[in-house]
């Protein structure tokens, strides 16, 4: 799993950068790599909030050299999938059920034209809105693996008191309006890296790619985005479908994350049936696929091995 620095600052030439339309007619941006030959089966790879697929170029390799067929697509509002509101540095979505519809629906067109077995990797706001997705049964990969899932939002508030706050703020002012002016969270624009990797080069990466397009920089969320977060995240902490969910699953969880809660996470993981926990401890930001090669390189080989296992071709 040797590092390939040169390929993070370039789409594979056989790639495929296109357009999917949800059934409401708006235009996701998507990644499309095919295996060569028979592939091994297919890897849906949906990023976080703000994301957008070119941060995991490194990590898409890895699984194509593998035999995977990879996809993703960005966010509804956010990277090369358009803004949802006036801001145009901001993370709006006027509601999460915009943002399931969207998953169910790509699921389905994708699925329906890829060679199995299918499997579902999330990392941080795309682990919870996977793991959502498999608790309401919308989605039904063979295996499914969570990277820093956001399963409960960290911050100076208590998520009571950080849920009834959003909400009010949502409703005395524009509800699409920026919720802080930095990127992740508020007041830490000076050290969003130390938030996300140890890994300087890494981090480097994503700020090349929104200076050689600038549509690709997403900010701060708004503060509807804000107040679904909570209300949502804390639905699924206390959803009693959540041991019904039979989906073999992989979650790895940064124990030191500063952007989501760790605790939360396992919470809702130790209430499945069938799923494995791998935790980082303070070697490891909220990116672990983007993080030093000693970390990277165990969550990569972690992934492999269950993949292995539990969606064998």
């Amino acid at each position: 799993m040797a590092a390939h620095p040169a390929l993070r600052r370039a789409y594979p030439p056989d790639a495929a950068i296109g357009e999917w339309h949800a059934p409401d007619g708006w235009a996701h941006r998507t990644f499309e790599w095919r295996a060569e030959g028979h592939a091994r089966g297919s890897i849906l790879f949906q990023a976080g909030r703000g994301d957008v697929f070119e941060k995991y170029l490194e990590a898409f390799h890895h699984w194509h050299d593998r035999g995977w067929n990879v996809a993703s697509f960005d966010w509804r509002g956010q990277g090369g999938s358009g803004r949802c509101g006036p801001h145009a540095h901001c993370g709006h979505v006027e509601r999460f059920g915009l943002f399931h519809d969207d998953l169910r629906a790509f699921w389905s067109d994708w699925r329906a034209r890829m060679a199995g077995p299918h499997v579902l990797i999330g990392h941080s706001m795309g682990g919870f809105l996977s793991l959502r997705a498999l608790v309401d049964r919308t989605v039904d990969p063979a295996a499914a693996v969570l990277v820093a899932p956001m399963l409960g939002l960290k911050g100076p508030l208590p998520a009571a008191v950080g849920l009834y706050a959003a909400r009010l703020m949502r409703a005395v002012g524009d509800p699409a309006r920026p919720a802080w002016k930095g990127n992740e969270r508020p007041a830490t624009t000076e050290t969003r890296q130390a938030l996300l990797t140890h890994d300087p080069d890494r981090y480097a990466d994503e700020i090349w790619w929104q200076q050689a397009d600038p549509r690709l920089m997403t900010g701060p969320p708004s503060w509807a985005w804000v107040a679904d977060a909570f209300a949502e995240t804390r639905a699924l902490q206390s959803d009693a479908a959540v041991p019904s969910m039979r989906v073999p699953l992989l979650a790895l969880i940064a124990q030191a994350d500063g952007l989501v809660d760790p605790q939360a996470a396992m919470r809702v993981l130790r209430r499945l049936s069938d799923a494995q926990i791998l935790a980082f401890g303070r070697e490891a930001a909220h990116e672990l696929l983007r993080e030093d090669d000693a970390v990277r390189d165990r969550a990569l080989a972690a992934i492999d091995a269950f993949l292995d296992e539990k969606a064998p071709n």
